[in-house]
């Protein structure tokens, strides 16, 4: 096993999944429970079984479409799902100040 592929993925999907929705879900699920365990358990169980299914799709998709292509799929995903977040929150109302 390569240490330094090992210690990247682990510092990116770590950041990454810091403050998003899945730890928030994390949050709200524990703390309407008094087992902090069960709900640990049942979340790194659901993060390792996405993170099989993304290594898995990666590697058989970098097969057969370019790494650079996967990449720029990937960006532009992330861009329109961004760019529909802003949109969305400039719909909303202005708080009432009174």
């Amino acid at each position: 096993m390569e240490f330094p592929l090992l210690v990247s993925t682990f510092a990116t999907v770590f950041l990454a999944e810091l403050g998003d929705k899945t730890q928030l879900a994390i949050v709200t699920i524990s703390g309407t429970s008094n087992r902090s365990g069960a709900v640990f358990a049942g979340s790194a169980l659901a993060l390792v079984f996405a993170s099989l299914l993304g290594a898995g799709a990666g590697g058989s998709l970098s097969s057969v479409i370019p790494a650079n292509a996967l990449q720029l799929a990937a960006s532009v995903g992330f861009l329109v799902i961004g760019l529909r977040l802003v949109i969305k929150a400039g719909q909303g109302e202005a708080p009432d100040p009174g």
